[in-house]
Formats: C-alpha cells, structure tokens, sequence
C-alpha cells in the first residue's frame, strides 16, 4: 500500500467514524425538535467539525499549524458548550472525536484521561448510569487511540515510502561511485602502461625492429585487457586477486625499467580484503609510473595482530617533494574507501632516502 492509498482509507475511517458518533443524535433531533433547536444544532456541529477534520489533514501531512492552540480550543468549546445549552449527552458524541487531535499534543494522555473521567462524572451525574456512564468515557479513550493510531499509520506509510525513494537514490548514488573509482583506477593503470610501452616501441623502432614489435603486440594485449576490464565494470562483476595483480605490476615495472622485489606472505584473506590489497596494489605502481623517477619498487605483505599489512616502498622521489606532496589524491581517497569497506586503514606518505611509502592494512 503506497502513501497516497494509506491516506485515503486513513480518511474514510476517520469520517465513518465522526459521522457515526453524531448521526443517531441528529436525525433524531431533526425529526423531533423545533427548526430553531435544530438551526442551532447545526451551527454547533460546523463549529466541531471544521476544526476536527483541518486538524486531521494537519495530522496526515505532519504539519502544525501555529493556530492550532485556537483551533483546538472552538473544538473543545464545541464540544461541551451545548450541554450547558440544554443539549443534553451532547459531550457523549463529541469528546470521543475531540480526543483524536489531543492525543497529538504533548501531553495528550494526561488530557484524554482527564475528559474521560470527566466525562464519566458528567453523565453519571445526569442519568445516574455507572454502566452507560464508564461505557461512554471508554470511548472517549479508545476512539482518540484509534484517531492517533491511523494517523500515525498513514504518517509511518508516507515515511517508509520516502525512505524507500531516497534508499533507491542512494544505490544509484553509490553504484555511480563505484563505476567512477573502479574506471579512474584502471583505467589510469592501464593507460599509462599502454603510454609506456607505446613510448617503449617508439624509441625501439630504429634500433630493435623486433623488440619493437613486441612492445606493440604487449600494448595491443593492454588495450584488449582494458576494454575487457571496461566491460566488467559496467556490468559489476569485477573480480581482482593479489597475486594476479602483483605478477601484472612485477612485469609492468621491469618493462619500465625499475627493478621490483617483491615477498608475499603466506595468507587466505576474504575476497573483499584480496580485491583491495589488489586494487592497493596498482594504485601504487601507477602512482610510481606517473610521479617518480624511481629505478626500485618493493612490494611486502605481512601478517601480525590479526591484520595483514601490504608496503609498496619506491625511490626517485626528491625529499622536497616527499614533504610537500599531497598524499591523498583521487586515486588514494578512493584506495582508503576500498579499505574502509573491509574495516582496514591506508596511508601514505613518504620515506627515508627520498622515496615514498604506500601502506594498507585490512583484518586478516
């Protein structure tokens, strides 16, 4: 049941129900008593149910009106001043619907016992009835719990229906997230491999046709890999592994010139923490292509107080620029989000000799 249907069958209660509590008494009234008796009649109910269902709207959308005090009270005067008036029982019909609008204000319990006891004091009082008398403030009590619950009901419907909506906006929000940090970071990988190597097999062409050629084929199979990784970021199904993407880094930096040593430890993590030590580990080397002037790289994972800690230490970064660099780019706000997501930690900074150090840390 959506919002709007919640809304209409919370009205048609409440209406059924107001228009039954005074309905008996009036074509009573109407068949029995004087057209002046009856004139007044109808001007006292007006002066009830205007405020009772523009109260009732308010409920239904969750607004308070700044006349509600006013309101609320031509209601309640409506509703007790024909007794005094000569309309007797008057209140029996009245007080029950009163207690719905009541019940919303803060201290609308303490007030609807007090009408009920009331209630029960006035007409036990006129007709000397126990039973019909504690009936009638009964009612008061269990009709404004009936008002208050349907409303509520109708204002959680709404609620739940808007969360649903901003749920949806969410997902999409976060799956656009994913495809804008899953494209800048391999994308910006496999770029500047293919970069790389298409420089690699110019400078090769002149001297070494069959090198050459050969950084070619390995740009063209680059090429093919990032179309493929393209594909599979658009769909969702992205499935990266350590070691996969260390034996990919390995050849991608020696190709470049820059000796990698690399020590893996022996470990079984989670999908979740293997996809991010992997994705740690090309933001890393793509941050050592693209930024420095390195010529080693060493990649270490290791094992303590539960957690699995991944280093990707390089030189060729000047200490002048170790210190003034900006350790949390895109690619590294990214890499710490990935962490985050398996309750793990980055950071990055740099380190002794002028080089730079990346390090993660995700539970093992």
């Amino acid at each position: 049941m959506n919002s709007t249907s919640a809304r209409r069958l919370g009205i048609a209660l409440i209406v059924l129900v107001s228009v039954g509590y005074t309905i008996i008494p009036l074509v009573a009234s109407l068949a029995t008593a004087s057209a002046s008796v009856n004139a007044r009649l109808l001007v006292l109910l007006a002066a009830f149910y205007w405020p009772h269902f523009l109260h009732v709207r308010q409920a239904f959308t969750g607004a308070r009106s700044r006349w509600l005090p006013a309101t609320l009270a031509v209601q309640a005067v409506a509703a007790y001043l024909p007794e005094v008036l000569g309309f007797t029982g008057w209140s029996a019909g009245t007080a029950p619907l009163l207690a719905g609008p009541v019940l919303l204000l803060r201290w609308g319990g303490v007030l609807v016992t007090t009408m009920a006891a009331a209630e029960f004091w006035w007409l036990q009082g006129i007709f000397h009835n126990v039973t019909g008398s504690y009936f009638y403030a009964l009612t008061i009590v269990i009709t404004g719990a009936m008002i208050y619950v349907v409303v509520r009901l109708v204002r959680v419907t709404a609620e739940l229906e808007q969360a649903r909506a901003d749920l949806a906006e969410a997902a999409v929000l976060k799956e656009r997230l994913r495809i804008s940090r899953d494209l800048h970071d391999g994308l910006g990988h496999s770029l500047t491999a293919i970069v790389l190597k298409g420089d690699l097999a110019a400078r090769l062409m002149d001297r070494d046709l069959p090198a050459a050629k050969t950084e070619v084929g390995a740009l063209v199979q680059v090429a093919r890999e990032t179309a493929l990784e393209v594909r599979q970021v658009a769909r969702g199904y992205r499935r990266m592994t350590l070691a996969d993407e260390v034996h990919r880094a390995t050849a991608l930096l020696e190709s470049s010139g820059i000796g990698c040593q690399v020590n893996l430890a022996e470990m079984t993590p989670s999908r979740e923490q293997d996809e991010a030590l992997a994705w740690a580990v090309r933001e890393g080397v793509t941050n050592i292509l693209r930024h420095s002037r390195a010529t080693t790289c060493s990649i270490t994972t290791s094992n303590r107080a539960g957690r699995t800690r991944l280093e990707i230490v390089n030189n060729g970064l000047a200490p002048d620029d170790a210190r003034t660099a900006r350790p949390f780019g895109g690619g590294l706000t990214g890499l710490a989000e990935r962490a985050a997501q398996t309750g793990g930690t980055v950071e990055a900074g740099h380190a002794p000799e002028g080089g730079f150090r990346l390090t993660m840390e995700v539970p093992a």
